[in-house]
């Protein structure tokens, strides 16, 4: 195919050269009505190129099939067999996708790992989720992907399971064996979802992990403002093989999705994709070599511990996102959120992720000396400062097999059920009504219908001592937590 093509990017040429007067939404009408004041924060360019895709950037009746051709192209780069763009982020994308394999009441595996956007599909859905436990690393306290063989246990278990969902990369870079779990997957016969949300960039350059299609997945979804060159929302789900009907994920998508989508996720996502087939290599190829001085002087620097290639010889992990900087730095004598909100407030450098242990920095094609030189000198002057960073009560970590809660109801009935506020103190043993996700990375710790126990009452209580943000619990100060009534 032609990649030097940008159907949605050309069709807003074609508007603009028609000087089309329009008399319907975006009511700001190409920027003519926006506040000045707005336009000269936000720019007026992205208020002109706010246009319908329907009468606007395409034709009702002579249609040209604008965003068919630039999903066409998307699904040719990366080797799908067909993508479709979505404008409500992986977020929605997720819950499609969940839709598109098992209904009410039918069971699908899931990584319990997963962000709270699948634990809300599983509420949305109604599913039986059927939870794959990640294996978990005692030394740096972090989850890394489940096993084939995690997977094969529970097909065994549940062999009337309807798919699998396997979420890789991880938030910290680690990956699973995408092409193991795909095989064992269809021995069952049922299709395999990944939620490869960080993996956008990844069909794009051979030194980086296997990407889902290439390694047999049936449907993968990614986000390509995550590490990729298109604007927030920016979503894609890329489709092969015959185990996900495309008319099923096309339906569940507009059940969910925006009536209103925006032609700016659109044309960001098309010319990203041509950017990529014609410069990815290259500009992969730098962001690669970059992240490995990163790494390597991060390492270099004292109470720092970046995470290599390592975490893949110790067989914790299938493979490593190299562009990921993920750091310990409990060496330091604070934590990852310390940190984090230390490099922003004397730096103002805004990190990717933290959490009781760990920073993270993404490297993307977007970053150049500047931003390295600025990244390593930030974290030069978080070692020599981190003495002065007050000293906060510790988060109590709970030991792996106390994060893994038992099932006591569905977690759409428990969410939907009567319920009450209980004090913290009388909490263990009841049923959770809500879901309680530490943030960052947004894993739930509890998840509705799940038995909570004081090992995971004390972790969150400490966590939130310590300046752990909890935002989707009812209390965030969880002093009381949303359970199940009793009768």
């Amino acid at each position: 195919m032609d990649h030097s093509r940008v159907p949605v990017l050309e069709a807003l040429e074609e508007f603009r050269r028609r000087k089309d007067v329009v008399f319907g939404p975006p009511g700001h009408k190409q920027g003519r009505g926006v506040d000045p004041r707005v336009a000269e924060i936000v720019g007026l360019d992205v208020f002109r190129s706010d246009v319908l895709s329907l009468n606007g950037l395409d034709d009702r009746r002579q249609s040209q099939g604008v965003l068919s051709q630039a999903q066409e192209l998307m699904a040719d780069a990366v080797g799908a067999e067909q993508a479709f763009f979505s404008t409500c982020g992986s977020s929605l994308s997720i819950k499609t996708a969940m839709l598109a394999v098992a209904g009410p009441g039918e069971k699908l595996l899931l990584s319990r790992n997963a962000h709270k956007s699948v634990i809300s599909g599983v509420v949305v859905n109604g599913v039986e989720p059927v939870w794959v436990h990640p294996k978990f690393d005692r030394d740096r306290h972090i989850a890394h992907p489940p096993e084939p063989d995690d997977v094969r246990r529970s097909l065994q278990e549940h062999p009337d399971a309807k798919g699998m969902l396997l979420i890789t990369p991880t938030d910290w870079g680690t990956c699973g064996d995408i092409q193991g779990v795909a095989r064992v997957c269809h021995e069952f016969d049922i299709p395999l979802i990944v939620d490869e949300a960080w993996g956008a960039h990844l069909p794009f350059h051979p030194g980086l992990p296997a990407w889902g299609m290439d390694a047999d997945a049936d449907l993968v979804v990614t986000s390509v403002h995550k590490m990729g060159g298109a604007i927030e929302q920016s979503s894609v789900f890329h489709l092969q093989y015959d185990r996900v009907s495309p008319e099923a994920l096309k339906q569940r998508e507009d059940l969910l999705g925006t009536t209103s989508a925006s032609s700016l996720v659109y044309m960001t996502l098309d010319g990203w994709r041509r950017q990529m087939v014609e410069q990815g290599h290259d500009l992969l190829d730098a962001a690669l070599r970059r992240a490995g001085r990163i790494r390597l002087a991060a390492g270099d620097l004292p109470g720092l511990r970046p995470m290599g290639q390592e975490v893949v010889e110790e067989g914790l992990a299938a493979s490593f996102d190299p562009l990921k900087i993920v750091i310990d730095v409990r060496e330091l004598g604070i934590s990852g959120m310390q940190a984090a909100e230390w490099l922003r407030a004397e730096r103002h450098v805004d990190l990717g992720g933290s959490d009781t242990c760990r920073i993270s920095a993404s490297i993307t094609h977007a970053d150049d000396d500047e931003t390295e030189k600025t990244l390593l000198d930030a974290l030069v002057a978080l070692t020599e400062g981190a003495e002065s960073i007050e000293r906060r009560p510790p988060v109590r970590l709970p030991e792996p097999s106390a994060l893994e809660l038992e099932q006591a109801m569905l977690p759409r009935e428990a969410f939907f059920a009567e319920v009450e506020h209980v004090p913290a103190e009388r909490a263990a043993g009841r049923v959770a009504a809500e879901m309680i996700s530490p943030y960052p990375p947004g894993v739930p710790a509890i998840a509705p219908g799940e038995v909570i126990t004081d090992a995971v009452l004390d972790y969150l209580r400490s966590g939130v001592e310590h300046g752990v943000l909890i935002p989707d619990a009812a209390d965030p100060s969880v002093r009381t937590l949303r359970v199940v009534a009793r009768h």
